[in-house]
């Protein structure tokens, strides 16, 4: 007994501590959120606004007035209203497309090609190589920054191989820096420039750029008032449905009282709540939106477990018990990592039953336990290369890295919660047994890589496990910079590669929709989060500024 003593009280000397800083949105703060705009007549004014902007779709004849239609609507955060409507536009454009040439619509080529291949159309990259041929000595772009704008962001749907699109990249990226150095142009588009230079749409959260998108439209001379207005309207609905799903959240995470056993994790309910809704924003997503903040927030806790609390034999026991989802393998453990098993062990049964309740699956809790035990043993590599000093080469972290990035633990909620068990395909069933499925790979690949670029300075500061720039650095022997510029391009890859998946399920397989959307809005969500630094670990400006934006700050409306 003394000996174990003497051993525990070595341990608890040893653990390391992250410094991470208290919560700083206070429960109180949350419950006092409230929305007037679930008033009846705002629900009029919502229906009435939602048949004017229906009746665009009928009025509009032109073909290059229907695409930016639909362009307006996606960017505004409307597409769940005006889904029919969209996907017939969409399908007619794609059966008579060939009226929409680049030489008469500079900039509705690359809007073509890029909402196509969004609705998972069959269109070539060689399309927008008529936007770069010479003609006279010019380029038929070169004076046109708004075609120049949507042909970079059309070159970000490019698939694995496609030089083309690579070449057009380069080509508008080069212009529009040009544009932007020489002060040539006004204010709003030298914003619009910046913002797409430093992140293309296609890699951000649709939902998170809404408000963005609502300013800019408000400025542009062919504003639709009615579109406007019904965009302003659905943001404060919507946030009104967000406010009340925080607030459920916001009461299960005080009763658990979690964050008082477990001192040495992160408490981060809220950002936890934005990646989820960065997924998934519709009103009639709420389940899904809480079972994915109950995923996010023990995401952290166990990683910060197995990063910072948990000495090899430890999380060797818990790991073990994870894998064989059994509370009596627990008891010899620390308090807090027994209290921290029984809470997830209960959670994800709940969650299980929820889900098969709504969606009618067999065997949920099932895959969400295999999900878990390969999380957790993803974790447990890592902290053995980390305590017993083992350098892993950079395909060896990778190797193991999208397993512990939580990707594939997300993609398997996901699933279950989108997909019904109605008529479960062949290939439905293949991917819940194997969770292999390349379009997963590479979304976690760009979560780990993500990750790795935003807190790589605060973890090595820590002395936690080596990150990809860690192990690609000691691996070739170059700077930080250098190795940061590699991962970054494994990023550019993995995009590429989950650009062709995605085309390739939303083509042959229309109901699994919902799934790609929800699994490529989760690598949307990295980039959000590490854009800068950590997102969860120091709650810097950017982070903040978005909460209060899409949570806290409705449109003031006329």
């Amino acid at each position: 007994m003394e000996c174990k003593r003497m051993l525990e009280a070595s341990v608890k000397r040893q653990r390391r501590c992250a410094n991470y800083k208290p919560n700083i949105w206070q429960y109180d703060f949350i419950m006092s959120l409230e929305s007037q705009y679930d008033g009846e007549e705002y629900k009029r004014c919502y229906k009435k606004l939602r048949e004017e902007v229906k009746r665009m779709f009928v009025e509009e004849k032109e073909q290059v007035c229907k695409l930016k239609l639909v362009d307006k609507i996606k960017k505004l955060g409307l597409t769940y209203l005006f889904e029919e409507e969209i996907e017939e536009t969409m399908c007619s454009i794609a059966n008579s497309r060939s009226s929409i040439t680049c030489a008469d619509h500079v900039y509705a080529t690359p809007l073509c090609f890029r909402l196509l291949r969004e609705h998972g159309y069959q269109v070539s990259q060689d399309i927008l190589g008529s936007c770069i041929e010479e003609k006279g000595g010019t380029y038929s772009v070169d004076t046109d920054v708004e075609g120049l704008i949507e042909l970079l962001e059309a070159s970000h749907l490019c698939f694995e191989g496609e030089n083309m699109a690579a070449k057009i990249k380069e080509y508008s990226t080069k212009k529009l820096k040009h544009y932007l150095s020489n002060c040539s142009l006004d204010a709003a588009m030298a914003n619009q420039v910046a913002r797409v230079l430093e992140l293309s749409s296609h890699q951000r959260v649709p939902w998170f750029n809404v408000k963005w998108n609502i300013h800019i439209y408000e400025q542009r001379k062919d504003m639709n008032l009615h579109l406007f207005r019904l965009a302003k309207l659905n943001f404060n609905i919507v946030q009104l449905h967000l406010q009340k799903d925080l607030k459920d959240i916001s009461r299960w995470w005080k009763n658990l009282n979690l964050s008082h056993h477990l001192s040495f994790t992160r408490d981060r309910l809220v950002e936890c709540f934005m990646c989820s809704l960065g997924l998934v924003f519709q009103p009639r997503q709420s389940s899904f939106r809480k079972w994915l903040t109950k995923l996010i927030i023990f995401v952290l806790i166990i990683d910060d477990v197995y990063d910072i609390y948990g000495s090899q034999e430890e999380l060797k026991q818990f790991t073990t018990a994870i894998d064989r989802w059994d509370l009596k393998i627990i008891q010899d453990l620390p308090e807090c990592m027994k209290i921290c098993f029984q809470v997830l062990y209960d959670t994800v049964h709940e969650t299980a039953y929820e889900i098969n309740e709504q969606n009618g699956w067999d065997q949920v809790l099932t895959h969400l336990k295999k999900g878990w035990a390969d999380f957790c043993k993803s974790l447990f590599v890592e902290a053995k290369w980390d305590n017993e000093g083992y350098p892993p080469s950079l395909q060896e972290y990778l190797k193991n890295a999208w397993i512990s990035s939580s990707g594939a633990l997300i993609a398997i909620y996901s699933f279950l919660a989108t997909t019904s068990h109605d008529h479960p395909t062949e290939e439905m069933v293949q991917f819940l047994g194997t969770n292999y499925h390349d379009l997963v790979y590479n979304q976690s690949l760009i979560i780990r890589l993500c990750n790795d670029l935003g807190t790589s300075t605060a973890e090595k500061e820590r002395g936690d496990a080596p990150s990809s720039i860690l192990c690609y650095q000691r691996e070739e022997n170059v700077g930080e910079e250098e190795a940061e510029e590699h991962i970054k391009e494994i990023i550019r890859k993995s995009w590429k590669k989950l650009n062709g998946e995605c085309f390739a399920i939303r083509s042959s397989s229309p109901f699994l929709k919902s799934f790609v959307d929800l699994t490529v809005n989760a690598a949307r969500v990295a980039h959000c989060l590490y854009q800068y630094e950590d997102g969860f670990g120091v709650q810097d400006r950017h982070i903040r500024c978005n909460i209060l934006s899409l949570l806290v700050e409705p449109f003031k409306l006329d």
